[in-house]
């Protein structure tokens, strides 16, 4: 079994611990990491774009001139898509761009996902997170401390809204529960923070 370190809000090593090789140990799939990244965004996009087509536009019900003998090209519209003010050739309308992906793919992308960052160096154990007031300043210097000062994730094991709160309004940082992570969101990190109590429950979930 993979082990690393945990460390202290101060970037101190505290101890060890022990990693499940099913959850953080395994060959990296791309390919399923990829599919639920694009899943991810896909089911984010609000499809709510929309344009009109020649028949949706206003006005062109005339001829704008007789269809022979005046040296132009024949015109049956002057809401032909080539016109100004035409309408548009195959105009997006709404639509919904979800798709789903079944449970055993969603499980091997985020185990795929979790064994990338740790074999990359880039997850980082926190023995714990607890704030006694709502801080930035104290989120800020621990993420600097244990070299997460960038792109960083925060995994913590439930919902700490003195935590939450504290790093929102950190550029690049985002909190995340065990239940809510999602593959983009550990890609897309720097880092991985996570706090030791939610590392055990990652495990129960993924193993």
């Amino acid at each position: 079994m993979p082990n690393i370190d945990v460390l202290d809000m101060a970037g101190k090593k505290v101890g060890e611990t022990e990693l499940s090789e099913a959850v953080f140990g395994i060959e990296p799939n791309t390919v399923v990491m990829h599919q639920m990244v694009v899943n991810y965004l896909a089911n984010n996009r609000q499809g709510t774009q929309s344009a009109l087509t020649r028949s949706e536009v206003r006005g062109g019900g005339r001829k704008p001139w007789k269809q022979k003998g005046t040296g132009h090209a024949r015109q049956g519209s002057t809401r032909a898509p080539q016109w100004t003010h035409g309408g548009v050739v195959f105009a997006p309308k709404p639509r919904s761009y979800r798709f789903s992906v079944n449970k055993k793919v969603k499980r091997l992308a985020m185990k795929s996902a979790f064994s990338s960052k740790l074999s990359d160096s880039e997850i980082v154990v926190l023995e714990k997170l607890t704030l006694d007031e709502y801080k930035t300043k104290t989120i800020a210097e621990m993420l600097k401390a244990i070299g997460a000062d960038k792109k960083a994730l925060i995994v913590l094991s439930e919902v700490d809204k003195k935590v939450i709160n504290s790093a929102r309004n950190i550029p690049g940082v985002k909190t995340a529960q065990v239940n809510t992570l999602n593959v983009y969101d550990i890609v897309n990190a720097d880092k991985l923070v996570i706090v030791k109590d939610a590392v055990s429950k990652i495990e129960e979930v993924y193993s």
